[in-house]
């Protein structure tokens, strides 16, 4: 995996997450970022409406990272999707797929005409500026991505220097978070944890961590 394309998925997650209770539009919430697997240099953001999470009330759309050389950021997504969800739209049948029980559309940025930034998207900029400064020392493990399976049931997406390619976590946000965030980084290297990635193709191998 390119290492841009890693750093680049990680960013776009990180300053998406409030929208995990903060609607981009309407009553629309992003349910989550999946790290598109190589060669493919892209995202796939999950978006649904209210507190749904199964997967046939979830739509995800992948974004090329870097269409004609410029990177996407966090912001540019924002306003494509507000784009996409306003008015009616229809794709061709060759942009729509499934994944993991999901509507999947690709998009093409070009044929969007996102929206402008709000005040509001620009004052969390200068928010997120001075109290979470950017460093380039990455965290390890690193977020690349999560996905809500269930309501009680959260799938991070995760890469560490240990072990190459990403590493799949289910979590419940019921459960000790503390203890449990203190002890992430150990317990996803523990080989007798890993099974099959099953139907996910955005990780390499599974951790179960639901009832740790």
């Amino acid at each position: 995996m390119d290492e841009e394309t890693a750093e680049q998925q990680a960013d776009i997650t990180r300053l998406l997450l409030h929208h995990i209770h903060a609607p981009f539009t309407g009553t629309l919430y992003i349910r989550g970022v999946l790290p598109v697997p190589p060669p493919a240099e892209a995202v796939r953001v999950v978006t649904g409406a209210g507190p749904g999470h199964t997967p046939d009330r979830l739509t995800a759309y992948e974004i090329p990272l870097r269409p004609d050389d410029d990177p996407v950021t966090a912001g540019d997504i924002t306003g494509i999707l507000r784009a996409l969800h306003t008015g009616t739209r229809l794709y061709s049948s060759d942009s729509v797929s499934t994944v993991m029980g999901m509507t999947l559309v690709r998009v093409n940025p070009a044929a969007v005409d996102k929206t402008a930034a709000t005040s509001d998207d620009n004052a969390l900029t200068i928010l997120r500026g001075v109290a979470c400064p950017f460093t380039e020392e990455q965290p390890d493990p690193r977020l690349r991505g999560f996905l809500f399976l269930q309501q009680d049931l959260l799938r991070l997406y995760l890469d560490t220097e240990d072990i190459p390619g990403v590493i799949a976590a289910d979590v419940r946000p019921s459960g000790a978070i503390t203890a449990l965030l203190a002890a992430l980084p150990s317990l996803i290297t523990e080989e007798e944890r890993m099974t099959a990635a099953g139907d996910d193709p955005h990780c390499s191998r599974l951790v179960d961590l639901t009832t740790w």
